[in-house]
Protein backbone atom coordinates (compact mmCIF):
# COMPACT_ATOMS: atom_id res chain seq x y z
CA UNK A 1 0.00 0.00 0.00
CA UNK A 2 1.10 3.45 -0.88
CA UNK A 3 1.57 5.25 2.43
CA UNK A 4 4.62 7.53 2.17
CA UNK A 5 4.97 10.41 -0.06
CA UNK A 6 8.59 12.15 -0.34
CA UNK A 7 8.36 15.75 -2.27
CA UNK A 8 12.52 16.96 -3.29
CA UNK A 9 12.17 20.83 -3.68
CA UNK A 10 9.83 23.48 -3.02
CA UNK A 11 9.09 26.70 -4.20
CA UNK A 12 5.44 26.83 -6.04
CA UNK A 13 5.20 23.77 -7.34
CA UNK A 14 6.93 21.67 -4.29
CA UNK A 15 4.78 23.64 -1.86
CA UNK A 16 1.44 23.58 -4.40
CA UNK A 17 1.61 19.78 -4.88
CA UNK A 18 2.37 18.96 -1.25
CA UNK A 19 -0.49 21.43 -0.02
CA UNK A 20 -3.00 19.47 -2.12
CA UNK A 21 -1.66 16.09 -1.18
CA UNK A 22 -1.99 16.74 2.12
CA UNK A 23 -5.49 18.49 2.17
CA UNK A 24 -7.41 15.79 -0.14
CA UNK A 25 -5.39 12.66 1.59
CA UNK A 26 -5.44 13.68 5.23
CA UNK A 27 -1.50 13.86 6.24
CA UNK A 28 -2.35 14.95 9.65
CA UNK A 29 -4.29 11.85 10.45
CA UNK A 30 -3.15 8.67 11.67
CA UNK A 31 -4.37 6.62 8.82
CA UNK A 32 -3.81 9.52 6.03
CA UNK A 33 -0.57 9.91 4.01
CA UNK A 34 2.50 10.67 5.33
CA UNK A 35 3.45 13.90 3.08
CA UNK A 36 7.36 14.83 3.71
CA UNK A 37 8.87 17.60 1.73
CA UNK A 38 12.75 17.87 1.54
CA UNK A 39 14.18 21.51 0.48
CA UNK A 40 17.84 22.34 0.36
CA UNK A 41 18.10 25.30 3.16
CA UNK A 42 20.58 27.72 0.94
CA UNK A 43 19.45 26.87 -2.69
CA UNK A 44 17.46 29.76 -3.72
CA UNK A 45 14.09 29.59 -5.85
CA UNK A 46 13.98 30.93 -9.26
CA UNK A 47 10.76 33.08 -8.06
CA UNK A 48 10.30 34.84 -11.70
CA UNK A 49 7.04 33.03 -12.09
CA UNK A 50 4.67 35.63 -10.76
CA UNK A 51 1.17 35.53 -12.81
CA UNK A 52 -1.55 32.69 -12.39
CA UNK A 53 -4.77 31.77 -13.98
CA UNK A 54 -7.77 31.72 -12.40
CA UNK A 55 -7.47 27.75 -11.55
CA UNK A 56 -5.69 28.94 -8.70
CA UNK A 57 -8.68 30.44 -6.55
CA UNK A 58 -9.77 27.16 -6.37
CA UNK A 59 -6.34 25.20 -5.82
CA UNK A 60 -6.07 27.77 -2.86
CA UNK A 61 -9.65 27.35 -1.82
CA UNK A 62 -8.94 23.15 -1.72
CA UNK A 63 -5.68 23.47 0.37
CA UNK A 64 -7.79 25.76 2.86
CA UNK A 65 -6.09 28.87 2.26
CA UNK A 66 -7.42 32.70 3.74
CA UNK A 67 -7.88 34.60 0.27
CA UNK A 68 -7.43 37.36 2.29
CA UNK A 69 -4.34 36.29 3.94
CA UNK A 70 -2.50 34.87 0.66
CA UNK A 71 -3.36 38.92 -0.50
CA UNK A 72 -1.85 40.13 2.69
CA UNK A 73 1.23 38.21 2.94
CA UNK A 74 2.38 37.32 -0.64
CA UNK A 75 1.86 40.65 -2.36
CA UNK A 76 -0.76 39.82 -4.40
CA UNK A 77 -3.51 41.44 -7.22
CA UNK A 78 -5.88 40.79 -9.13
CA UNK A 79 -5.22 39.50 -12.61
CA UNK A 80 -7.41 39.47 -15.40
CA UNK A 81 -6.02 38.38 -18.05
CA UNK A 82 -3.30 39.41 -20.95
CA UNK A 83 -2.76 42.36 -22.77
CA UNK A 84 -0.63 42.46 -25.94
CA UNK A 85 0.75 45.75 -26.81
CA UNK A 86 2.92 45.83 -30.80
CA UNK A 87 2.87 41.46 -31.36
CA UNK A 88 0.34 42.32 -34.60
CA UNK A 89 2.90 44.65 -36.84
CA UNK A 90 4.49 46.98 -34.14
CA UNK A 91 2.68 49.86 -34.17
CA UNK A 92 1.90 52.35 -31.48
CA UNK A 93 -1.76 51.72 -32.36
CA UNK A 94 -1.05 47.90 -31.93
CA UNK A 95 -2.79 45.72 -28.95
CA UNK A 96 -5.21 43.55 -27.98
CA UNK A 97 -6.87 41.65 -25.14
CA UNK A 98 -6.90 37.97 -24.11
CA UNK A 99 -9.44 38.55 -21.33
CA UNK A 100 -10.33 35.46 -18.40
CA UNK A 101 -13.86 35.64 -19.51
CA UNK A 102 -15.89 33.54 -21.49
CA UNK A 103 -17.13 35.90 -24.29
CA UNK A 104 -21.13 36.65 -23.94
CA UNK A 105 -23.05 33.96 -25.70
CA UNK A 106 -19.88 31.89 -25.68
CA UNK A 107 -21.30 28.01 -27.35
CA UNK A 108 -24.40 29.02 -28.16
CA UNK A 109 -23.80 30.91 -31.17
CA UNK A 110 -20.98 31.79 -34.14
CA UNK A 111 -19.74 35.13 -32.06
CA UNK A 112 -16.61 35.74 -34.76
CA UNK A 113 -19.10 35.04 -37.60
CA UNK A 114 -20.97 37.78 -36.16
CA UNK A 115 -18.52 40.11 -35.24
CA UNK A 116 -16.70 40.16 -39.14
CA UNK A 117 -20.17 40.40 -40.29
CA UNK A 118 -20.29 43.49 -38.88
CA UNK A 119 -17.05 44.77 -40.24
CA UNK A 120 -14.62 43.99 -37.45
CA UNK A 121 -14.47 48.06 -36.44
CA UNK A 122 -14.25 47.23 -33.06
CA UNK A 123 -11.54 44.72 -31.19
CA UNK A 124 -13.06 41.37 -31.09
CA UNK A 125 -12.61 40.95 -27.09
CA UNK A 126 -13.82 44.29 -26.73
CA UNK A 127 -17.13 43.52 -28.38
CA UNK A 128 -17.79 40.14 -26.86
CA UNK A 129 -16.83 40.78 -24.01
CA UNK A 130 -16.77 43.60 -20.33
CA UNK A 131 -13.19 42.32 -19.19
CA UNK A 132 -10.83 44.59 -21.77
CA UNK A 133 -12.63 47.71 -20.82
CA UNK A 134 -12.32 46.91 -16.88
CA UNK A 135 -8.50 46.15 -17.64
CA UNK A 136 -8.03 49.41 -19.31
CA UNK A 137 -10.09 51.27 -16.46
CA UNK A 138 -7.84 49.42 -13.61
CA UNK A 139 -10.84 48.32 -12.23
CA UNK A 140 -10.86 44.96 -9.57
CA UNK A 141 -13.20 42.00 -10.60
CA UNK A 142 -15.18 41.96 -7.30
CA UNK A 143 -16.39 44.34 -4.68
CA UNK A 144 -15.33 44.40 -1.02
CA UNK A 145 -18.25 42.51 0.20
CA UNK A 146 -17.52 39.73 -2.60
CA UNK A 147 -16.91 36.46 -0.65
CA UNK A 148 -13.59 35.29 -0.68
CA UNK A 149 -12.42 33.44 -3.73
CA UNK A 150 -15.50 34.66 -5.69
CA UNK A 151 -15.79 36.44 -8.48
CA UNK A 152 -17.57 39.36 -10.66
CA UNK A 153 -15.44 39.15 -13.47
CA UNK A 154 -13.13 36.32 -13.58
CA UNK A 155 -9.91 36.23 -12.45
CA UNK A 156 -6.15 34.89 -11.36
CA UNK A 157 -3.39 36.71 -9.46
CA UNK A 158 -0.34 38.72 -9.61
CA UNK A 159 1.80 37.40 -6.77
CA UNK A 160 5.42 37.46 -5.26
CA UNK A 161 6.90 33.91 -5.90
CA UNK A 162 9.73 34.09 -3.18
CA UNK A 163 6.70 35.20 -0.48
CA UNK A 164 4.21 32.39 -2.24
CA UNK A 165 6.11 29.83 -1.29
CA UNK A 166 7.17 30.88 1.82
CA UNK A 167 3.70 31.38 2.85
CA UNK A 168 2.23 27.69 1.68
CA UNK A 169 5.13 26.21 3.71
CA UNK A 170 3.44 28.12 6.51
CA UNK A 171 0.24 26.74 5.25
CA UNK A 172 1.87 23.55 4.65
CA UNK A 173 3.56 22.78 8.29
CA UNK A 174 0.98 24.36 10.20
CA UNK A 175 -2.37 23.26 9.08
CA UNK A 176 -2.20 20.48 7.10
CA UNK A 177 0.74 18.34 8.39
CA UNK A 178 3.31 18.19 6.10
CA UNK A 179 6.60 16.74 7.31
CA UNK A 180 9.37 19.43 6.71
CA UNK A 181 12.99 18.41 6.34
CA UNK A 182 15.56 21.41 5.39
CA UNK A 183 18.52 19.33 4.14
CA UNK A 184 20.67 18.20 0.62
CA UNK A 185 20.04 15.28 -1.08
CA UNK A 186 23.70 13.95 -1.53
CA UNK A 187 22.67 10.48 -2.92
CA UNK A 188 19.73 8.56 -4.52
CA UNK A 189 19.64 4.63 -3.21
CA UNK A 190 17.80 2.66 -5.71
CA UNK A 191 15.43 -0.44 -4.71
CA UNK A 192 16.52 -3.85 -6.16
CA UNK A 193 13.97 -3.70 -8.83
CA UNK A 194 14.54 0.16 -9.85
CA UNK A 195 12.18 2.39 -8.42
CA UNK A 196 13.91 4.86 -5.68
CA UNK A 197 13.87 2.79 -1.86
CA UNK A 198 15.38 6.45 -0.68
CA UNK A 199 16.88 9.90 -0.38
CA UNK A 200 19.94 10.25 1.42
CA UNK A 201 20.28 13.18 2.76
CA UNK A 202 23.44 15.25 4.42
CA UNK A 203 21.82 15.43 8.06
CA UNK A 204 18.76 13.37 8.54
CA UNK A 205 20.43 10.15 6.84
CA UNK A 206 18.06 7.84 4.09
CA UNK A 207 14.70 8.98 3.77
CA UNK A 208 12.18 6.30 2.81
CA UNK A 209 9.44 6.82 0.46
CA UNK A 210 6.36 4.82 -1.71
CA UNK A 211 6.32 7.76 -4.06
CA UNK A 212 9.04 10.40 -5.14
CA UNK A 213 7.85 14.05 -6.23
CA UNK A 214 10.84 15.86 -8.03
CA UNK A 215 10.03 19.05 -7.58
CA UNK A 216 13.60 20.31 -8.38
CA UNK A 217 13.38 22.97 -10.62
CA UNK A 218 15.48 22.98 -14.19
CA UNK A 219 17.79 20.43 -12.90
CA UNK A 220 15.60 17.15 -12.47
CA UNK A 221 17.51 15.90 -9.55
CA UNK A 222 15.54 12.44 -10.06
CA UNK A 223 13.84 12.71 -13.52
CA UNK A 224 16.19 13.54 -15.40
CA UNK A 225 19.64 13.20 -14.27
CA UNK A 226 18.87 9.83 -12.39
CA UNK A 227 16.58 7.99 -14.82
CA UNK A 228 17.61 9.72 -17.76
CA UNK A 229 14.50 10.57 -18.92
CA UNK A 230 15.59 12.75 -21.88
CA UNK A 231 13.88 16.72 -22.73
CA UNK A 232 12.19 17.14 -25.67
CA UNK A 233 13.66 20.20 -26.94
CA UNK A 234 11.58 22.39 -28.52
CA UNK A 235 13.89 25.51 -29.24
CA UNK A 236 13.06 24.90 -32.98
CA UNK A 237 9.15 26.14 -33.00
CA UNK A 238 9.73 28.57 -30.12
CA UNK A 239 13.01 29.99 -29.69
CA UNK A 240 13.04 31.91 -26.53
CA UNK A 241 15.59 30.87 -24.44
CA UNK A 242 16.89 34.14 -21.64
CA UNK A 243 15.07 35.81 -19.68
CA UNK A 244 16.46 39.76 -17.64
CA UNK A 245 14.52 40.50 -14.60
CA UNK A 246 13.66 43.20 -12.65
CA UNK A 247 11.66 44.92 -9.57
CA UNK A 248 10.85 48.79 -9.96
CA UNK A 249 9.47 50.71 -7.27
CA UNK A 250 6.21 52.66 -8.40
CA UNK A 251 6.77 56.55 -8.50
CA UNK A 252 4.18 56.86 -5.77
CA UNK A 253 2.31 55.19 -3.20
CA UNK A 254 -1.06 55.04 -4.68
CA UNK A 255 0.55 54.63 -8.34
CA UNK A 256 -2.95 52.40 -10.01
CA UNK A 257 -2.42 48.59 -10.24
CA UNK A 258 -2.57 47.20 -13.60
CA UNK A 259 -5.99 44.70 -13.84
CA UNK A 260 -3.97 42.60 -16.60
CA UNK A 261 -0.25 41.04 -17.23
CA UNK A 262 1.31 43.32 -20.18
CA UNK A 263 3.04 41.95 -22.65
CA UNK A 264 5.15 44.10 -25.52
CA UNK A 265 6.81 42.31 -28.56
CA UNK A 266 10.07 43.38 -29.34
CA UNK A 267 12.74 42.90 -31.43
CA UNK A 268 13.61 39.24 -30.80
CA UNK A 269 11.13 38.49 -27.76
CA UNK A 270 8.83 40.28 -25.57
CA UNK A 271 8.77 42.30 -22.64
CA UNK A 272 6.45 41.39 -19.48
CA UNK A 273 5.07 43.63 -17.18
CA UNK A 274 3.25 42.73 -13.90
CA UNK A 275 1.38 45.28 -10.90
CA UNK A 276 2.15 44.40 -7.52
CA UNK A 277 0.68 46.21 -4.82
CA UNK A 278 4.24 46.94 -4.04
CA UNK A 279 5.92 47.20 -6.84
CA UNK A 280 6.33 46.29 -10.83
CA UNK A 281 8.14 42.70 -12.05
CA UNK A 282 9.56 43.59 -15.27
CA UNK A 283 11.21 41.03 -17.15
CA UNK A 284 12.58 40.96 -21.39
CA UNK A 285 11.84 37.45 -22.30
CA UNK A 286 14.77 36.62 -25.83
CA UNK A 287 16.03 34.04 -28.05
CA UNK A 288 20.18 34.42 -27.88
CA UNK A 289 21.01 33.27 -31.24
CA UNK A 290 18.92 36.77 -32.46
CA UNK A 291 20.12 39.29 -29.62
CA UNK A 292 22.99 39.55 -27.49
CA UNK A 293 22.42 40.37 -23.66
CA UNK A 294 23.63 43.93 -23.74
CA UNK A 295 20.78 44.13 -26.55
CA UNK A 296 18.63 42.82 -24.79
CA UNK A 297 19.30 44.84 -21.40
CA UNK A 298 19.21 48.06 -23.57
CA UNK A 299 15.99 47.58 -25.37
CA UNK A 300 14.38 46.29 -21.74
CA UNK A 301 15.87 50.00 -20.31
CA UNK A 302 14.20 51.71 -22.71
CA UNK A 303 11.06 49.81 -22.05
CA UNK A 304 11.45 50.95 -18.72
CA UNK A 305 12.13 54.75 -19.62
CA UNK A 306 9.01 54.43 -21.64
CA UNK A 307 6.69 53.18 -19.06
CA UNK A 308 7.02 55.80 -16.35
CA UNK A 309 9.86 53.90 -14.48
CA UNK A 310 12.86 55.15 -12.65
CA UNK A 311 15.50 57.01 -13.86
CA UNK A 312 17.95 54.70 -15.86
CA UNK A 313 20.48 55.19 -12.73
CA UNK A 314 18.32 53.67 -9.85
CA UNK A 315 17.35 51.00 -12.52
CA UNK A 316 18.59 47.48 -10.74
CA UNK A 317 21.23 45.53 -12.82
CA UNK A 318 18.40 42.71 -14.25
CA UNK A 319 18.54 39.15 -13.25
CA UNK A 320 19.30 36.65 -16.29
CA UNK A 321 17.83 33.59 -16.63
CA UNK A 322 18.74 30.88 -19.29
CA UNK A 323 16.21 27.90 -20.04
CA UNK A 324 16.12 24.92 -22.74
CA UNK A 325 12.56 25.25 -24.04
CA UNK A 326 11.61 21.67 -23.94
CA UNK A 327 9.01 18.62 -22.13
CA UNK A 328 10.02 15.35 -20.86
CA UNK A 329 9.83 12.31 -22.61
CA UNK A 330 7.53 11.17 -19.76
CA UNK A 331 6.88 12.92 -16.62
CA UNK A 332 6.16 9.44 -14.31
CA UNK A 333 8.64 6.67 -15.03
CA UNK A 334 8.45 3.66 -11.79
CA UNK A 335 7.49 5.43 -8.38
CA UNK A 336 8.86 9.07 -9.51
CA UNK A 337 7.15 11.72 -10.65
CA UNK A 338 7.85 15.29 -12.42
CA UNK A 339 6.26 18.41 -11.29
CA UNK A 340 6.91 21.69 -12.17
CA UNK A 341 10.10 22.86 -14.12
CA UNK A 342 11.69 19.65 -13.28
CA UNK A 343 9.03 18.42 -16.14
CA UNK A 344 9.29 21.24 -18.53
CA UNK A 345 9.68 24.70 -19.26
CA UNK A 346 8.71 26.55 -22.43
CA UNK A 347 8.14 30.65 -22.11
CA UNK A 348 6.43 32.82 -19.66
CA UNK A 349 3.96 33.62 -22.52
CA UNK A 350 0.10 33.21 -21.12
CA UNK A 351 1.53 31.79 -17.79
CA UNK A 352 1.35 28.11 -18.15
CA UNK A 353 4.24 27.27 -16.02
CA UNK A 354 1.97 27.27 -12.50
CA UNK A 355 -1.05 26.04 -14.35
CA UNK A 356 0.64 23.00 -15.34
CA UNK A 357 1.78 22.49 -12.00
CA UNK A 358 -1.81 22.68 -10.49
CA UNK A 359 -3.19 20.69 -13.08
CA UNK A 360 -0.27 17.94 -12.35
CA UNK A 361 -0.59 18.28 -8.51
CA UNK A 362 -4.39 17.63 -8.68
CA UNK A 363 -4.27 14.97 -11.28
CA UNK A 364 -1.77 13.12 -9.36
CA UNK A 365 -3.74 13.46 -5.79
CA UNK A 366 -7.25 12.73 -7.47
CA UNK A 367 -5.53 9.44 -9.04
CA UNK A 368 -3.43 8.44 -6.38
CA UNK A 369 -2.55 5.13 -7.09
CA UNK A 370 -3.90 2.69 -4.13
CA UNK A 371 -0.87 0.31 -4.35
CA UNK A 372 2.45 0.27 -6.40
CA UNK A 373 0.53 -2.36 -8.53
CA UNK A 374 -1.54 0.51 -9.28
CA UNK A 375 1.12 2.93 -10.16
CA UNK A 376 2.26 1.90 -13.48
CA UNK A 377 -1.60 2.12 -14.63
CA UNK A 378 -1.41 5.63 -13.18
CA UNK A 379 1.70 6.52 -14.45
CA UNK A 380 0.69 5.58 -18.05
CA UNK A 381 -2.53 7.75 -17.52
CA UNK A 382 -0.35 11.15 -16.30
CA UNK A 383 2.00 10.83 -19.15
CA UNK A 384 -0.52 10.67 -21.59
CA UNK A 385 -2.33 13.48 -20.56
CA UNK A 386 0.52 15.53 -19.98
CA UNK A 387 2.19 14.70 -22.99
CA UNK A 388 -0.92 15.95 -24.97
CA UNK A 389 -1.34 18.83 -22.40
CA UNK A 390 2.64 20.22 -23.01
CA UNK A 391 1.85 19.89 -26.79
CA UNK A 392 -1.71 21.78 -26.47
CA UNK A 393 0.74 24.82 -24.59
CA UNK A 394 3.35 24.72 -27.75
CA UNK A 395 0.21 25.07 -30.06
CA UNK A 396 -0.83 28.17 -27.88
CA UNK A 397 1.89 29.89 -27.55
CA UNK A 398 3.20 29.74 -31.19
CA UNK A 399 -0.06 30.88 -32.40
CA UNK A 400 0.97 34.35 -30.82
CA UNK A 401 4.18 34.35 -33.13
CA UNK A 402 2.88 32.49 -35.97
CA UNK A 403 -0.21 35.21 -36.79
CA UNK A 404 2.17 37.95 -36.64
CA UNK A 405 2.37 40.74 -39.78
CA UNK A 406 5.64 41.87 -38.35
CA UNK A 407 8.97 41.03 -40.72
CA UNK A 408 11.19 44.10 -38.85
CA UNK A 409 13.53 41.42 -38.20
CA UNK A 410 14.83 37.83 -38.73
CA UNK A 411 13.41 36.58 -35.21
CA UNK A 412 9.85 38.04 -36.55
CA UNK A 413 10.53 36.77 -40.35
CA UNK A 414 11.51 33.11 -39.07
CA UNK A 415 8.94 32.64 -36.40
CA UNK A 416 6.65 31.30 -39.32
CA UNK A 417 8.82 28.63 -40.72
CA UNK A 418 8.26 26.25 -38.34
CA UNK A 419 4.49 25.51 -37.35
CA UNK A 420 4.09 22.44 -35.13
CA UNK A 421 1.88 20.31 -37.64
CA UNK A 422 -1.16 20.07 -34.89
CA UNK A 423 -1.44 24.10 -35.45
CA UNK A 424 -1.14 24.17 -39.23
CA UNK A 425 -3.66 21.67 -39.82
CA UNK A 426 -6.13 23.84 -36.81
CA UNK A 427 -5.47 26.83 -38.92
CA UNK A 428 -6.41 25.66 -42.00
CA UNK A 429 -9.57 24.18 -40.89
CA UNK A 430 -9.79 28.13 -39.39
CA UNK A 431 -9.63 29.68 -42.65
CA UNK A 432 -13.55 28.83 -42.95
CA UNK A 433 -14.69 28.56 -39.92
CA UNK A 434 -14.42 29.71 -36.12
CA UNK A 435 -12.19 27.57 -33.31
CA UNK A 436 -15.12 25.26 -31.51
CA UNK A 437 -15.47 22.63 -29.54
CA UNK A 438 -14.75 19.94 -31.82
CA UNK A 439 -11.26 21.12 -31.97
CA UNK A 440 -10.52 20.90 -27.97
CA UNK A 441 -12.36 17.84 -27.08
CA UNK A 442 -10.61 16.74 -23.73
CA UNK A 443 -12.96 17.77 -20.45
CA UNK A 444 -9.67 19.61 -19.18
CA UNK A 445 -8.13 21.76 -21.83
CA UNK A 446 -4.75 23.72 -20.77
CA UNK A 447 -6.74 26.59 -22.71
CA UNK A 448 -10.74 26.39 -23.88
CA UNK A 449 -11.38 27.44 -27.29
CA UNK A 450 -12.21 30.66 -26.53
CA UNK A 451 -8.58 31.28 -25.58
CA UNK A 452 -7.78 30.33 -29.64
CA UNK A 453 -11.17 33.29 -30.71
CA UNK A 454 -9.58 36.01 -28.45
CA UNK A 455 -6.00 35.22 -30.07
CA UNK A 456 -7.00 34.23 -33.79
CA UNK A 457 -9.08 37.30 -34.09
CA UNK A 458 -7.37 39.59 -31.86
CA UNK A 459 -4.47 39.78 -34.22
CA UNK A 460 -6.29 40.20 -37.32
CA UNK A 461 -7.25 36.47 -38.60
CA UNK A 462 -10.35 36.36 -41.03
CA UNK A 463 -11.90 33.23 -41.60
CA UNK A 464 -14.02 32.99 -44.96
CA UNK A 465 -17.51 31.03 -43.22
CA UNK A 466 -18.02 28.79 -45.91
CA UNK A 467 -21.75 28.33 -44.08
CA UNK A 468 -24.86 30.16 -44.87
CA UNK A 469 -25.19 31.67 -41.57
CA UNK A 470 -28.88 30.58 -39.47
CA UNK A 471 -31.18 32.97 -39.37
CA UNK A 472 -31.62 33.79 -35.94
CA UNK A 473 -28.19 34.48 -35.06
CA UNK A 474 -27.29 37.72 -36.17
CA UNK A 475 -30.16 38.87 -33.82
CA UNK A 476 -29.04 36.39 -30.86
CA UNK A 477 -25.44 38.06 -31.50
CA UNK A 478 -26.59 41.52 -31.59
CA UNK A 479 -28.28 41.02 -28.20
CA UNK A 480 -24.71 39.39 -26.72
CA UNK A 481 -23.18 42.05 -27.97
CA UNK A 482 -25.58 45.02 -26.47
CA UNK A 483 -25.71 42.44 -23.08
CA UNK A 484 -21.83 42.75 -22.77
CA UNK A 485 -22.06 46.53 -23.23
CA UNK A 486 -24.14 46.84 -20.81
CA UNK A 487 -22.35 44.73 -18.44
CA UNK A 488 -19.49 46.82 -18.99
CA UNK A 489 -21.75 49.98 -18.12
CA UNK A 490 -22.75 48.21 -14.88
CA UNK A 491 -19.20 46.73 -13.83
CA UNK A 492 -17.46 49.66 -14.13
CA UNK A 493 -19.84 51.56 -12.47
CA UNK A 494 -19.76 49.33 -9.39
CA UNK A 495 -16.37 48.30 -8.93
CA UNK A 496 -13.60 49.94 -7.39
CA UNK A 497 -9.86 49.69 -8.47
CA UNK A 498 -7.56 47.30 -7.98
CA UNK A 499 -5.40 49.27 -4.90
CA UNK A 500 -8.73 50.59 -3.41
CA UNK A 501 -9.85 46.68 -2.81
CA UNK A 502 -6.62 45.28 -2.38
CA UNK A 503 -6.10 48.07 0.44
CA UNK A 504 -10.01 46.94 1.85
CA UNK A 505 -8.60 43.13 1.73
CA UNK A 506 -5.21 43.97 3.90
CA UNK A 507 -7.23 46.00 6.64
CA UNK A 508 -10.69 44.08 6.57
CA UNK A 509 -10.80 40.73 5.01
CA UNK A 510 -13.32 39.35 2.76
CA UNK A 511 -16.45 37.32 3.50
CA UNK A 512 -16.36 34.18 3.84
Amino acid sequence: MLRRIVIVGGGSAGWLTAGLIAAEHRARAADGLQVTLIESPDVPAIGVGEGTWPSMRDTLRRIGVSEADFFRQCDASFKQGSRFNRWVDGGDEDYYFHPFSLPQGFGEINLPEQWQALGGGIPFADLVSHQPHLCVQGRAPKQAQTPEFAAVANYGYHLDAGKFGAFLRQHCLEKLGVQYVPDHVVAINPAPDGDIASLQTQKHGALEGDLFIDCTGLQSLLLGKHYGVPLIEQQHVLYNDSALAVQLPYPADDYPIASQTSSTAQSAGWIWDIGLPTRRGVGHVYASRYISDDQAEAELRAYIAQTGGPAAAEIPTPRKLSFQPGYREKFWHRNCVAIGLSAGFIEPLEASALAIVEMSAAMLSEDMPATRAAMDIVAKRFNEAFTYRWERVIDFLKLHYVLSRRRDTPYWRDNTAEVPARLAELLTLWQHRAPSRSDFYRIEEVFPWASYQYILYGMGFRSDFSRAPRPHEAGAADAYFREAASLTQKMLGGLPDNRTLIHHIKHHGLPQ
